[in-house]
């Protein structure tokens, strides 16, 4: 029994790439503990999870002119609840269980009564990722050249 789809606005988008976000960068272990304390019913796939290449491309030089860097592992998944709810997930690399959890978890996010829900148990995960994001800040803090005084040789 299909459901009548919720009508989303421009918070609901933005929102939902939040979570789809977080789904991206969290781990596979993340994912399918937060879909375990959902207690999420089966579900069918759209599109089974597959791996392919993308072209990722870069900018360089003072143009801005675009190059094409080389190609990188892609894993995509559609699922569909037993409600009709269908959820999507794309992530760089090739593990397709982490492509169909983060699918099921967009699929249940949309239901605005299972929104909470799922928010809360990616909870941990966000606090993991921004953990790791504040790590590699200090990281690169502490490479950083501060080029403000230079000398010119001017007397």
């Amino acid at each position: 029994m299909a459901t009548r789809p919720h009508q989303s606005g421009p918070d609901d988008i933005a929102a939902r790439q939040a979570v789809m976000a977080l789904c991206t960068e969290a781990s596979r272990e993340d994912l399918d503990a937060a879909l375990r304390s959902l207690e999420a019913p089966a579900s069918e796939d759209l599109r089974p999870p597959e791996t392919g290449l993308v072209m990722a491309t870069g900018r360089i030089g003072g143009d801005g002119r675009p190059f094409n860097l080389g190609e990188v592992s892609v894993t995509r998944a559609a699922i569909r609840l037993p409600d009709g709810a269908t959820g999507f997930a794309y992530h760089l690399g090739r593990d397709r269980t982490k492509a169909r959890l983060a699918a099921t978890l967009d699929a249940l996010w949309q239901d605005p009564a299972r929104r909470a829900g799922v928010e809360a148990a990616l909870r941990p995960a966000a606090q993991r990722a921004e953990a790791a994001g504040r790590q590699a800040a200090r990281r690169s803090a502490a490479t950083r050249v501060d080029f403000l005084t230079l000398v010119r040789g001017e007397d």
